[in-house]
Formats: structure tokens, C-alpha cells, sequence
């Protein structure tokens, strides 16, 4: 998952972290903005921004323009990123305290709001610069509130997800076309949007990420599975343990005789499934075949994705994302 690796990817990489480092929160009050600093100091892999400058590439503009919306982007990420420790209860986020541990759940709500209105004032930009038609400022913002609309449905989904046995694989797929792909897709189509990329590019480049998204969280389901734990950075079996709806648990309830889905559901019922459970469930996982199917599925969203590319003329920027998404279909974490 490493990105700088072409001397493109590090002058975009570099873009990024410069823009990053130029956003000047207000120092008071100390409990809204502190948490904000804080949040963006904690790093991570700044990958939607980096979308949001190759889609603008790939649509001919300069990837430089679209620095505002890859701010936006990110800043959103991170807003949700806030909420959603507060809802799991999560007391680290990238290795260090959450905000919700650190501070309090209502300085995390009140500072990720912030960087949801922060993310806004990116936008504007594109409002307030002549460069950029009324109608192309209006779809960049369509685009932006699409997305957040989009995410809350999915987080939504996920959340009725924890009250429901029975959960169908079409529910689960449209949960993370939301939770997990709708920013991804949203990252590429703004770079495109300010590009001023026709309505065939603007929907290729939404496909391209809404796929790459669907294929990420699935293999994350898997690397759940199958991955080292320490690389992965997690327990081994940690979704089975929480019982956690997955791709995996979902075609085993699907497929599965009678017996081996009373096993499964009886360890995902649990409190906390012990590492007995996990073994157990990781061995009707194999017998079912499900692993090997779930690596089919990844390798079919990932074909489609490079399907969507193909509309793309040649260029260092998808010779980039080619590069970035061989590295994302070998990633062992």
C-alpha cells in the first residue's frame, strides 16, 4: 500500500502534505480546534486526496487544481473517522488515543462537525474563483454532498446490521458501496469534476472507485481471516470474535447445510467468540470453499475497475493508479 514509489506519486504525495500543513485552524476555543490538529497530526495514508489529484489527471486538468477538493475530501474522511470512534466505543485510532478517548464523545461530535464545515469552506474555492463555470462549481458540491449523504447511509446500514440475524448479501454489498466505497468514488469524480471531464468520464471515474472500494473492504474481510496478524494489525479472526457480519460470514449462511450454519451463528451470537471459535469457524470457512470464492470476488470488482480505466487516454497519472491498484490487489494488509 505503499504509494511513493514513481516520482509522480511523491510529487502528488508531496502536494498533498504541503496543502495539509498550510490549513491554519483558529486557535480558539482550544476544545474545538485542538482536537482538529490533533486528528490530522495522526497521519494515515492520505489515499482519497491522492484519488482526487489522479482523477484530475486522468481527465487532462492539472492535478494541482483539485488540491482544494482533495483537502475536502480528506477532511470529510477524517469527520467521519471522529464520529465513528464514538459510536464503536474506540479508544485508538492509527496507533494513539482517539479523540473520543482523549477528550470526550461531545468534543469529538462538536470537532468533527468542525471539519465537516472546514471541509465546506474548501469547496468554495471553486465558488469564488472565475476560472470555474456556476455549473461546475454546483456539480462539485453535488458530488461532495452526495458522498456524505451517501457514507451516513452506509455507517446507517452497518448499525442495523448489529440488530438483525439475518442479513442478505445484496444488503451487505449496497453497506459498503456506502460505508467504504461512496468516499473512494467520490475522490476520483471530484478530481474529474474539476477538470471539467464529460458526463462518460465523470461516470467511469465514479465505477472505477466505487469498485476499488467494494473490492478494499472485502479483502479486508478476508485479510481478517488469512492475513499475519502482525502485519495486519489485528487479532486474527477479530471480526468473527466481535461478531461482525462479513462477505465470508454471509456466503457461508448461504451455501452452509443446516449444521454448519447453526455453528456459525452460535459463535457469532456470542459475547466475544474464544480463539477455539475462531479456528472453528476459519475451518468451516475452508470447507465451504468460501475463502477461495471470496478471492474470486476481489479479483472480479478489481477486472472491473480496470474495465472502467480503460476509457482513460495514456498517461503518468494511470500508469500511477494502474501501479497503486497491483499494489492493493497483492496487499497482505
Amino acid at each position: 500500500m505503499i504509494l511513493n514509489t514513481t516520482d509522480s506519486q511523491k510529487e502528488l504525495t508531496s502536494l498533498i502534505h504541503q496543502k495539509l500543513s498550510e490549513l491554519e485552524f483558529p486557535e480558539r476555543p482550544y476544545s474545538l480546534y485542538d482536537p482538529v490538529r490533533y486528528t490530522l497530526s495522526l497521519g494515515g495514508k492520505r489515499i482519497r486526496p491522492y484519488f482526487t489529484l489522479i482523477g484530475c489527471g486522468l481527465c487532462g486538468g492539472d492535478p494541482e487544481d483539485a488540491l482544494p477538493a482533495g483537502m475536502a475530501i480528506e477532511l470529510l474522511h477524517n469527520f467521519t473517522l471522529l464520529h465513528d470512534d464514538i459510536m464503536d466505543a474506540a479508544d485508538t485510532r492509527r496507533g494513539k488515543e482517539s479523540v473520543f478517548k482523549k477528550w470526550d464523545s461531545s468534543t469529538a461530535i462538536l470537532s468533527g462537525d468542525a471539519m465537516y464545515a472546514w471541509a465546506f469552506e474548501q469547496l468554495q474555492y471553486y465558488g469564488n474563483n472565475e476560472e470555474y463555470s456556476k455549473e461546475q462549481y454546483a456539480l462539485i458540491m453535488d458530488i461532495f454532498l452526495e458522498s456524505a449523504r451517501t457514507v451516513c447511509e452506509g455507517q446507517a446500514y452497518d448499525l442495523e446490521f448489529e440488530d438483525i440475524e439475518k442479513v442478505t448479501m445484496q444488503d451487505y454489498l449496497k453497506m459498503i458501496r456506502g460505508k467504504t466505497a461512496a468516499l473512494i468514488s467520490a475522490s476520483f469524480k471530484l478530481g474529474g469534476a474539476v477538470a471539467g471531464a464529460d458526463d462518460e468520464q465523470l461516470y467511469n471515474l465514479q465505477e472505477f472507485g466505487a469498485e476499488i472500494g467494494t473490492a478494499f473492504q472485502i479483502q479486508d474481510d478476508l485479510l481478517d481471516v488469512i492475513a499475519d496478524p502482525e502485519k495486519f494489525g489485528k487479532k486474527q479472526g477479530g471480526d468473527i470474535i466481535e461478531g461482525k457480519k462479513t462477505y465470508l460470514s454471509i456466503l457461508s449462511l448461504e451455501s452452509g447445510n443446516k449444521k454448519q450454519k447453526e455453528i456459525l451463528q452460535k459463535v457469532l451470537q456470542k459475547p466475544v467468540a474464544g480463539k477455539e471459535d475462531v479456528e472453528k469457524i476459519i475451518d468451516l470457512y475452508t470447507s465451504l470453499g468460501v475463502i477461495e470464492k471470496t478471492r474470486a470476488t476481489i479479483e472480479y470488482h478489481y477486472e472491473n475497475a480496470m474495465n472502467h480505466l480503460e476509457a482513460f487516454n495514456s498517461s503518468e497519472y494511470k500508469d500511477d493508479i494502474i501501479d497503486y491498484l497491483n499494489k492493493l490487489i497483492n496487499r497482505e494488509y
